[in-house]
């Protein structure tokens, strides 16, 4: 089969479009292989290749056969931006009206119609197809203004086998020793990655896990992936370690137990922010911590505001002056230790320096625990009911801290053979990105792309519409991927020129289905704080 099979929406080849018998968007018959039965319609939209019979969808569920007709089952998401006091809207349209004009009624009464603004509209590549093999123009290539600058946008949807996601854990609690297997419904599809202040971190996908793996594997880990960017809750196992529930924007959920705080700093970062405070409340104070426990008279801290030793005793290996490396195991005790007993960590008190009612103040970096003791005539510790204002300080520490959360960043290789649909000479793609001469946005969030070769690119998912991301059973997923440029700059890139259609063309093509789904007609809020795709940026000089 040598022919791309023509969906709705995408870049004619030879063939002529023409109306859909359903009349549900615009494709063609596709070219049949000679084996497959006449009711059924081929899909190459991806390698797997469906053969799809009336009425049903392919594999992935984002194309049907209807009516002898390969469609589209997602509609295009529109990203269009409110007056300059309001956030920007998603709109979803349903089926096309005459050529530049809006499509449907399910937008607000007081709109008025005009899509063909650029400062207001953008097409993402949400539903927006691929064109796999990419050897062909991308599904949309979109001309439009923006602040009186010829501008073009090159929209399709990626099938990315190169990707992982990152997960970033907002909890001082043990997860699982570094490099641990994570696991998802029995198969490992990640591991624990290097620490970072405050929060645990996961790298979970990739192409190995994807492909390199049983198919069981791979099927575990596209779904685990795609749960978690499209902002579902995931359960998770770390060999060794511990059972979790995952979800972009809302807080862990660590053995049966949902993380309230994200650590203000380290043991000795919360002895220097709260010294003064404790100065003249406390004889001695310890901030518990995982990996750098405070110890306020010998910190420099203390010692600026001229605090006396106390003579106490520390476990665990000094460091600088105040500054304790491991007093205990990585745990879900006080402080990120395995401890429930604060007073396990000090081994003794200096006769002769530490004295009967000295007062010691125990806390974690949270503020969450946090004991009171005074000091008999033996020099040992006696809990004590804490003084107000002690505790107003502790209180202020879990002030300080931000509400524990899950981050999850879609990271993917976009270096690939996507490129070939924005240009005959993929290199230049890629130079100009590095240049700052293309914005590379996702579903129309900013996109970081990383240094170095390729275009790799990373977006937080919080950022992108609801349901931006979608799978093939190859296994791979798939994101949506937007490159904004100059006119001219696209022109000298080796781009598609002749496929730039304008705005009113590519809205007037799609197909925007109106299956009764709710979500097909409604306008939602988009993230207010998301800089607008065309808006000033380098690429505007």
């Amino acid at each position: 089969m040598t022919e791309h099979t023509k969906t709705d929406g995408l870049p004619s080849m030879d063939l002529p479009v023409v109306p859909d018998a359903a009349g549900l968007g615009y494709g063609k018959s596709p070219v049949r292989n000679e084996r497959m039965s006449a009711a059924k319609v081929e899909c190459n939209a991806c390698p797997v290749l469906c053969q799809i019979s009336e009425g049903r969808t392919g594999a992935c569920d984002r194309y049907a056969n209807r009516a002898g007709v390969l469609v589209r089952v997602d509609p295009v998401v529109l990203l269009r931006r409110e007056l300059a006091t309001e956030a920007p809207a998603l709109v979803s349209f349903a089926r096309p009206g005459a050529e530049g004009e809006a499509a449907d009624a399910g937008v607000p009464a007081d709109w008025n119609g005009d899509l063909l603004h650029a400062n207001e509209v953008f097409v993402t590549g949400i539903g927006a197809s691929t064109t796999y093999p990419d050897y062909k123009p991308a599904p949309f290539i979109v001309g439009s203004k923006a602040d009186g600058v010829d501008m073009v946008t090159v929209v399709t949807e990626g099938i990315f086998s190169y990707c992982s996601v990152k997960v970033k854990i907002d909890t001082d609690r043990f997860l699982g020793a570094e490099q641990a297997n994570v696991r998802y419904k029995g198969e490992v599809v990640g591991h624990v990655t290097t620490a970072e202040y405050g929060s645990q971190m996961l790298s979970l996908g990739g192409v190995h896990h994807l492909t390199g793996g049983s198919k069981k594997e791979g099927r575990m880990t596209l779904e685990l992936m795609q749960n978690l960017c499209n902002k579902q809750a995931a359960e998770c196992t770390i060999d060794g370690g511990a059972s979790l529930v995952i979800q972009a924007g809302r807080a862990p959920i660590v053995n049966g137990v949902e993380e309230q705080r994200m650590r203000v700093g380290c043991g000795s970062a919360t002895v220097g922010i709260f010294a003064k405070q404790l100065l003249e409340l406390a004889d001695e104070v310890v901030v518990v911590d995982d990996h750098i426990t405070g110890v306020l008279t010998e910190h420099q801290a203390g010692r600026c505001l001229s605090m006396a030793p106390s003579g106490i005793q520390m476990r665990g290996r000094k460091s600088t002056p105040g500054r304790y490396f491991q007093v205990a195991n990585p745990g879900s005790g006080w402080g990120g230790t395995d401890i429930a007993d604060p007073l396990s960590i000090i081994e003794g008190w200096e006769p002769g320096v530490a004295r009967p009612g000295l007062r010691l103040l125990m806390t974690s970096t949270t503020g969450e625990q946090a004991q009171w003791y005074v000091l008999d005539d033996n020099l040992q510790p006696i809990e004590q009911p804490m003084p107000p204002a002690v505790q107003r300080v502790v209180d202020r520490i879990g002030e300080n801290c931000e509400p524990s959360l899950c981050t999850v960043l879609f990271l993917g290789g976009a270096g690939g053979s996507l490129r070939a649909g924005v240009t005959e000479n993929p290199i230049l793609l890629t130079r100009a990105i590095k240049q700052a001469m293309v914005n590379v946005t996702c579903g129309g969030a900013p996109a970081y792309v990383w240094p170095g070769g390729g275009i790799t690119v990373m977006v937080d998912v919080m950022r992108m519409p609801d349901n931006s991301f979608g799978t093939v059973p190859t296994p791979a997923i798939i994101a949506p991927i937007e490159f904004s440029m100059r006119l001219d700059d696209y022109a000298a890139l080796g781009g598609h020129v002749d496929h730039v259609m304008p705005l009113g063309k590519a809205l007037a093509r799609g197909a925007w289905q109106d299956d009764g789904a709710p979500t097909a007609r409604e306008w939602r809020r988009a993230d207010g704080v998301n800089p607008w795709p065309l808006g000033h940026g380098p690429m505007l000089g």
